[in-house]
């Protein structure tokens, strides 16, 4: 099927079902919260007489001023519902298990497919974000369908999250069409802005701080390590300290960088972001994977953590020695 009967045979069968259900990953981002709080939002206006929840087993401090979710229901009421999964590449990382007891599930994602999944799968990997295809099947059934200025403050927020203020690669003409198109429903953009991007004073001086530690290997991949008395000294969120990797993407001639953020459980979440080259296979290595220049990774040991940046340092050394033109 082409995506415009993907697309039609989504709507269809949320017309046939009474109660639908949905989700996203875990360790959820702008554009995992904005998508499903943007996209069930709208389907309860459309559809006021049906069910229609949206359950998941975490959520994120950094925007939690777009306020809470669904409470989690009984098992029995998944048995003859329609779960949608959204922005999620593969079932291990659904942020609801449960969804997998519902009748039929409907994936809408934007990442490179590694472990296909759904009884109907929509997925553009070459869109920026989710929220754009969101955004996208409102405009196929703008006619059927209703929208309101609260789901375009949902999704735009994620549009602008996950593709970088509209900076990344995969930002195309029709991102910022569909992005003046959330704009005309009213949103307060200064309000918005204000939230994603307002810091606080501890965080500033940990920036400070953390700044001087970042290290840089022979090749040019730039890494830092956050560990949990790092996190626990400036009382870090998982957030800000994952945004770590962000301090990263200004330095000339590193067109790799890697974050680890020790879990609480022991285990290292891996943040990785590339300039020219795809990153997304050194993330799959590592029990991840991602965008071609955007990926995660998880590491059990110090020697796995080792292991990934000696393995970036080769993959960018490689890239540089044939090619050129990457500043």
């Amino acid at each position: 099927m082409n995506n415009l009967q993907v697309k039609q045979a989504i709507l269809d069968k949320i017309k046939s079902y009474d109660r639908i259900i949905v989700s996203r990953h875990f360790r959820p981002d702008g554009d995992a919260i904005g998508s499903t709080k943007g996209f069930t939002r709208m389907l309860q206006l459309t559809f006021p007489e049906k069910e229609i929840y949206l359950i998941n087993e975490d959520y994120s401090d950094y925007l939690a001023f777009l306020g809470g979710e669904d409470e989690q229901i009984a098992d029995e009421l998944y048995k003859d519902a329609l779960a949608i999964v959204l922005d999620t590449g593969s079932m291990d990382r659904f942020s609801n298990k449960k969804v997998t007891l519902a009748k039929e599930i409907i994936k809408i994602d934007h990442h490179i497919p590694i472990a296909p999944y759904g009884d109907i799968s929509w997925v553009e990997e070459l869109r920026s974000s989710t929220c754009e295809m969101v955004v996208d099947f409102y405009k196929t059934f703008k006619d059927e369908l209703k929208f309101d200025k609260l789901c375009a403050t949902y999704v735009y927020t994620g549009m602008v999250t996950d593709s970088g203020r509209f900076r990344f690669r995969d930002v195309s003409s029709e991102t910022l069409i569909n992005a003046s198109i959330m704009l005309g429903f009213g949103i307060d953009t200064e309000t918005l802005y204000a939230n994603l991007y307002l810091e606080d004073f501890e965080y500033i001086k940990f920036k400070g701080e953390i700044t001087n530690k970042i290290s840089i290997t022979e090749n040019g991949v730039a890494y830092l390590i956050i560990d949990k008395a790092t996190q626990e000294k400036f009382n870090l969120t998982s957030e800000q300290a994952s945004a770590c990797i962000s301090f990263m993407d200004s330095i000339k001639g590193s067109l790799i960088w890697l974050a680890f953020i020790e879990n609480k459980d022991g285990s290292t979440r891996v943040r990785l972001r590339s300039r020219f080259l795809a990153c997304n296979e050194l993330g799959e290595k590592y029990r991840g994977g991602g965008h071609a220049q955007a990926a995660g990774a998880t590491c059990y040991s110090d020697e796995e953590i080792q292991s990934l940046i000696n393995d970036a340092d080769k993959l960018l050394g490689e890239f540089k020695k044939n090619n050129g033109g990457w500043l």
